[in-house]
């Protein structure tokens, strides 16, 4: 349960890393519902659409190197073009069971700016988030997002932009 403070939502850590590097975001609160072992957005009942909100998704590499991609969540990450952004031979998803052990957040908080404070794994945003301007990604909580500018977001993170969504 997330606790208020006078109409607002408590910080998240990637709310208060955005604070700290002065980076504008607003916070959001999704509806969430569970879908075996993992929660899921109900994005749907919101008015952003699909396409402007972002999940993190994280892979590995042949080398265990993790590395991550951040995508519209209605596409589907190509790992494929992952690899290749990333300049390896070929990446694939970690396992749901290895997920929490290696970015440190559970399915469906997994982070661009938390996984970058706590791990500094490499992140690669797809280029629709450079076009778009604003996207909304998860502040590290189930249910909890900000609405935040890409290039910014991408600048905090070392990110890259490029093609990464499964044609």
């Amino acid at each position: 349960m997330t606790k208020k403070n006078h109409g607002k939502l408590h910080k998240t850590l990637v709310e208060q890393v955005l604070d700290q590097h002065k980076i504008k975001y607003q916070q959001i609160e999704f509806a969430t519902h569970q879908v075996g072992d993992v929660f899921e957005l109900d994005a749907h009942q919101q008015s952003y659409q699909r396409h402007q909100i972002y999940k993190t998704l994280a892979a590995i590499t042949k080398d265990h190197e993790p590395i991550i991609g951040v995508v519209p969540l209605d596409c589907r990450l190509s790992l494929k073009k992952l690899a290749r952004a990333a300049d390896k031979k070929k990446v694939q998803m970690i396992p749901l069971k290895d997920l929490a052990a290696i970015t440190t957040f559970e399915h469906g908080a997994n982070t661009p700016v938390g996984i970058y404070e706590k791990k500094g794994y490499p992140i690669y945003f797809d280029c629709s988030a450079q076009q778009q301007g604003e996207i909304i990604i998860s502040s590290g909580q189930i249910g909890r997002s900000v609405l935040v500018n890409a290039e910014a977001v991408a600048k905090l993170v070392h990110g890259s932009f490029a093609d990464l969504i499964e044609a």
